[in-house]
């Protein structure tokens, strides 16, 4: 892919990026947050370890991406806009993301991007995809909170960032590669994580596809796994909007823009 640069700066008035004031709630708990990609909630569901997960844990049965293709579902779940964004190439937005919010409100964070080289964020090899970071396109490069995924292990047995964002590379996630793939990773990664003590502690662990197979529905899997929740379903309608106002609301910052006017995932996550 090819990626071009262009400044939306303009967009700032008309998507409105300011955070809303901050919610009242519980202390701020440990959320990690893995992104896969394409496939539908049934497709998701044929990998069997995923579906032990949403068999045991918390799943979002009625949960829509915001539109097709990748990147603007991404700048969704991190800024609470596209932006007007409708298609996969690269451009510079302006820095209103969860990232810099994050930084600003003094919550430690990290985003671990599997393939990430020392080439950068924008240039390393695939199986690495820039299109699959969103910190890279706030400001026009990454933050040094963006780091390799290798950086993870080392982190849930010492010193865990209050979120954490995981990137699996193209394979992984199963945008190039089949649903057992993606499905073989995760039964790697997400014990790994389950084993934590940061997740224990009452941590959230949330596991969603970017977007479907390209239908007009959007449907996707996303569970909520949590150390205490349990086997729950929930029919309420959510979407990635809903995704960004649950992560910031567990992180105890504002909401940045549509997650302002989106439902949390209270009911799954406790």
């Amino acid at each position: 892919m090819r990626w071009c640069w262009a400044a939306l700066a303009a967009l700032l008035v008309s998507c409105g990026g300011g955070p809303s004031a901050p919610p009242s709630g519980p202390n701020a708990r440990h959320v990690f947050l893995i992104v896969m990609e394409n496939h539908s909630f049934d497709q998701a569901m044929s990998g069997s370890y995923t579906a032990s997960l949403a068999a045991k844990y918390g799943l979002a049965n009625n949960y829509h991406a915001i539109t097709h293709p990748s990147v603007p579902n991404y700048l969704a779940m991190t800024s609470g806009s596209t932006w007007g964004v409708r298609d996969d190439s690269y451009r510079v937005m302006p820095k209103q993301d969860l990232g810099t919010q994050l930084t600003k409100a003094g919550v430690s964070w990290r985003a671990y991007m599997e393939g990430l080289s020392d080439a950068g964020c924008l240039d390393s090899p695939v199986p690495y995809d820039p299109g699959h970071n969103p910190f890279a396109f706030y400001g026009g490069d990454c933050p040094r909170n963006v780091v390799p995924f290798d950086s993870l292990t080392a982190d849930l047995s010492g010193s865990t960032p209050l979120f954490s964002w995981i990137t699996p590379d193209r394979c992984h996630d199963t945008h190039d590669c089949p649903v057992e793939a993606g499905d073989e990773w995760l039964s790697q990664v997400v014990p790994q994580i389950t084993a934590s003590q940061a997740w224990k502690s009452n941590g959230v662990l949330i596991i969603t596809w970017d977007e479907d197979d390209g239908s007009a529905d959007n449907q996707v899997l996303t569970l909520v796994i949590t150390p205490n929740g349990g086997h729950k379903v929930s029919n309420r309608t959510y979407t990635h909007y809903s995704l960004l106002a649950t992560v910031e609301d567990l992180l105890g910052v504002g909401r940045l823009g549509q997650a302002a006017q989106a439902s949390p995932m209270s009911d799954l996550v406790g």
